[in-house]
Order: C-alpha cells, then sequence, then structure tokens
C-alpha cells in the first residue's frame, strides 16, 4: 500500500471521527421572547386623536396590531421628493457601503477559517541543493546535488470541537455584521425623511417668522407716529421695539438649523452641500392613518440592533468552547510523499521514492494558569453579552413605549394647536371687518394678524412632529427589512 491510499485512508476515518465527534462549551439557544402583551404601562386607545378641520393631517392613526410593516415604508407619506431622496441615499450613502463591506470581509474571514479547520491541507514542495562534502581519503568526489520533490499533507482532528466553535463564532460574526448593514439602512432612510421634514418645517417657520416680524414693524411704525403726535407714552414705543427685535432674533437661529438640515440631508443623499434639494411642503404629505404595532413577541426578531446584539452573545457562548476545547488533546496527522534524488532527469525512479506519515497528540499539562485564565475569561465575556442582550431589549420596548406615547400626545397637540390657529385666524376677519367698517383702528388690526402668524408657526411645528414621530415608529419597530425583496442588501 503507497503513501497515497494510506493518507486516503486515514483521513477517511478522521474526517467522521470530527464531524461526529462532541463539541465542548455551551449550546447556544435563541433567546425567548419577553412574556409581555403590550409596550406601555397601560393600554393604549385604538387610535389617536383627530383634527377634522385640519384635512388629511387632522386625521386619527389607527394602530393596527400584527399588520404587517412594508420594507418602503416611506412610500406611506406620497411624496416623490422623499422617495427620491431615499434612492439616491441608499445609492450613495458612505456608510451603507462600509456596512457592506464590513460584511463581506467578516464572510471571507469565515471562508478561511473554514478552509484552514475543516479540510486538509496539501503542500508541494520542491526543492534543489549542491553542496561539497568533507573529502575523505580514496573517495572520487565531494561534490553532489541533492534534488527533492514531495508533497505534504497535514490535517488536525477537531475532536473536541475547538475549530467548530471557532467557525461558529466567526459565522455569529458574519450575523452581527448583517444587522448593522440593516441598522445602518434603517438608520439612514429614517434620517433622510425625518431630515427632509424637518427642512420643511423651518422653511415654513421661517416664512411665517417673516411675514410676523413685518406686521410687528408695521405695528411700530403706527405706534411711532402715535407717540410723535403725543398720543401715547415712548414706554409703548419701547415695548413694540422690543418685541420687533425679539421675533427678528428668532429667524438668525432658525436660518441656521435650516442650512444645517440642508447640509445633512446632502451629507445623507451622498451630495455636497452646494447641489440642489427639491423643496418639499408639509402640505404635500400624506400622514399614514393606519399604524402597523408588531407584538412585543415579534419585536425582538425584527430590530437589527437587537438581533445584532443577539450575535455577539451567539460569539461570546462558542468562544467558550473554544477556550474549553484548548485544555483537551489536540491530535494531528501529518505526511509526506515525494523523491529525493542526485539528478533531476532520475528523480522520479522508484528507488528514489520517499514517504512518512505521523499522528501526533498534544496534551496540555501546565501553562501557568492560562488555559484556564482565558476560559474564565470567555464565560465573563458570555455574561456581559447576555447582560448587554437584556439591555438592548429593554430599550427597544421602551423606544417603541416612547413613540407610541408621543404619537398620541401629537395629535392631541396638533389638535389643539389647530385650534388655537383657526380662533386666532377666525379672529383676525372678524377684526379685518370691523377695521374696513371704521370700528376699530388699524393697530388692532395688526394685533390680529400678530397672533394669527404666532399660532400657525405653533401649528407648523406640531405638523411636522406628526410626521417625524410617525417615522419614529417604523424605525423602533425595525423598518419591515424582512419584506424586502431577496438580495436587496445582502
Amino acid at each position: 500500500m503507497d503513501f497515497y491510499q494510506r493518507c486516503v485512508q486515514l483521513l477517511a476515518i478522521a474526517l467522521p471521527i470530527c464531524l461526529s465527534a462532541c463539541m465542548v462549551g455551551p449550546n447556544f439557544h435563541q433567546p425567548d421572547a419577553p412574556n409581555v402583551s403590550r409596550y406601555t404601562e397601560t393600554p393604549l386607545p385604538m387610535k389617536t386623536a383627530s383634527t377634522p378641520s385640519a384635512g388629511q393631517v387632522g386625521k386619527p392613526q389607527l394602530y393596527v396590531y400584527q399588520q404587517t410593516i412594508p420594507a418602503e415604508w416611506w412610500y406611506l407619506f406620497h411624496s416623490p421628493e422623499i422617495n427620491h431622496l431615499v434612492e439616491k441615499g441608499l445609492a450613495n450613502s458612505p456608510n451603507l457601503a462600509s456596512a457592506m463591506a464590513a460584511l463581506r470581509q467578516a464572510q471571507e474571514t469565515l471562508n478561511a477559517q473554514i478552509g484552514n479547520s475543516l479540510f486538509p491541507a496539501f503542500d508541494a514542495l520542491g526543492s534543489g541543493e549542491r553542496q561539497r562534502a568533507a573529502q575523505t581519503p580514496g573517495s572520487s568526489s565531494s561534490v553532489f546535488n541533492t534534488v527533492n520533490a514531495s508533497v505534504n499533507v497535514s490535517y488536525t482532528l477537531d475532536v473536541f470541537g475547538g475549530a467548530r466553535r471557532q467557525i461558529e463564532a466567526l459565522q455569529a460574526q458574519v450575523d452581527y455584521q448583517q444587522f448593522q448593514l440593516l441598522a445602518a439602512y434603517l438608520t439612514l432612510t429614517t434620517n433622510i425623511v425625518t431630515t427632509a421634514v424637518t427642512i420643511a418645517s423651518l422653511e415654513e417657520q421661517i416664512e411665517a417668522t417673516r411675514a410676523l416680524v413685518k406686521d410687528e414693524e408695521q405695528q411700530l411704525t403706527i405706534i411711532q407716529k402715535q407717540f410723535h403726535l403725543g398720543g401715547i407714552a415712548d414706554t409703548t414705543v419701547l415695548t413694540q421695539q422690543t418685541l420687533v427685535e425679539q421675533t427678528r432674533a428668532t429667524l438668525p437661529p432658525l436660518e441656521k438649523s435650516l442650512s444645517q438640515s440642508r447640509h445633512a440631508l446632502s451629507v445623507l443623499v451622498g451630495d455636497y452641500p452646494d447641489e440642489k434639494i427639491s423643496p418639499i411642503r408639509l402640505e404635500a404629505l400624506v400622514l399614514p392613518t393606519k399604524l402597523p404595532v408588531s407584538l412585543p413577541s415579534d419585536l425582538v426578531r425584527q430590530r437589527p440592533d437587537v438581533r445584532a446584539s443577539e450575535a455577539l452573545w451567539h460569539a461570546a457562548s462558542a468562544q467558550v468552547g473554544v477556550a474549553t476545547a484548548n485544555l483537551f488533546p489536540q491530535f494531528t496527522i501529518t505526511g509526506t510523499y515525494g523523491w529525493s534524488g542526485s539528478a533531476v532527469s532520475s528523480l522520479f525512479q522508484s528507488n528514489n521514492k520517499v514517504w512518512n506519515y505521523l499522528g501526533q497528540i498534544t496534551q496540555p499539562v501546565f501553562h501557568g494558569g492560562a488555559l484556564l485564565a482565558s476560559r474564565r475569561g470567555a464565560i465573563d465575556a458570555y455574561d456581559q453579552s447576555a447582560a448587554q442582550y437584556r439591555q438592548t431589549v429593554l430599550q427597544a420596548f421602551q423606544n417603541v413605549a416612547d413613540t407610541l406615547r408621543a404619537l398620541e400626545t401629537d395629535a392631541r397637540t396638533f389638535q389643539a394647536q389647530k385650534a388655537a390657529e383657526k380662533a386666532a385666524y377666525k379672529n383676525l376677519k372678524i377684526t379685518q371687518e370691523q377695521y374696513f367698517l371704521g370700528a376699530i383702528n388699524y393697530l388692532n388690526l395688526l394685533t390680529a394678524e400678530q397672533q394669527y402668524h404666532q399660532t400657525l408657526i405653533s401649528r407648523i411645528q406640531a405638523q411636522a412632529t406628526r410626521y417625524t414621530d410617525t417615522a419614529a415608529l417604523f424605525q423602533a419597530l425595525g423598518g419591515g427589512w424582512w419584506n424586502r425583496h431577496k438580495g436587496d442588501y445582502s
């Protein structure tokens, strides 16, 4: 029986032993979902408050439990501009590209570990040597050649599962990077939507504030004329001047926030700040009225951050197995088959054939407690990952609960602000009629206009908050990534 046949027989025996051998260390099991029935301490209403006078944006939002979350949830706002921005961001985002590269790297690291651990290594070796030996009396020559050609085979039997646990840990790292990619995808899309809404809100607030400044300046002009005619005291003029300057002072922060938001949106979609972004009007957005709310038991399988934390916990579990396997014997099979001669022309003759094979067992005896300390450290890392996973789950539930409560509060706030705006508008119309009839002076009319613009700004802010918190709910529930077409981001 030649060397090749012997190696095949040994590997045929070794491979089944390795694949069927036990794996020391804990077997990781998917954690059970929290046994809770709702996100909030007290039950939520079936729907939020409604504001019929506000049109579509004032409609109540209905919580629909167990309804699937669309993968492209931003289409529910019915904004072509937002859809375009999201598509552009997904195509150009450096953060998304970085997360994809990290996933590919983790996958290749896993592939390398599988190749190094589960399969024997075959290496071809060739060498040529010319040397002069010490010459003895009567010898004909002290210079000769040595030529070698051989194939080396080595394989470490994974009897106690250390290599397979390492592969398990690397597979968990691949899962972690996969969910990091999904988290980057979800964060990017949500930030684009909320930033676009913020820009629309700031633009309308600036427009309303400028109109308010104009009204207050007109009012100041009238008061100054009255002061010069001796009709009022100078304190009234100073009070109005203070009001005008206070209102003007609100414009620079708004304009600064608008500029920063535009730059932030440019970065999110992969553009430079000087590139044009299509304007978005709040009135053009559709407020989703049916909000899918996942069951609490499903949340832990949907949130990318929870799944990423679970993957790290899984990797820590596998590392305990790796550290445990290092305490047990290591079995290695090596062999060499080849030819050795003095000339290349006669190298492959049968009398030049050489081979050997070797089985080796290495049992750790004394390492100064290093192996035991490594195992204890791996167990501590496992406990740390378990605690971090529980914390991530708690934060996820808090995030959903806070968002659901925010939506309820947003609806009531918008209802109150819309009522205030409506009342101010009615007061303005009545005041205008009275002014035209000569019942009141122009100062009363400007005061009514000022009140209307102030309530208008507050309503714009409340309306934008309804949109951004709705987007935040889709993010808090995981964003529907599991409903994407296969291969979109993998």
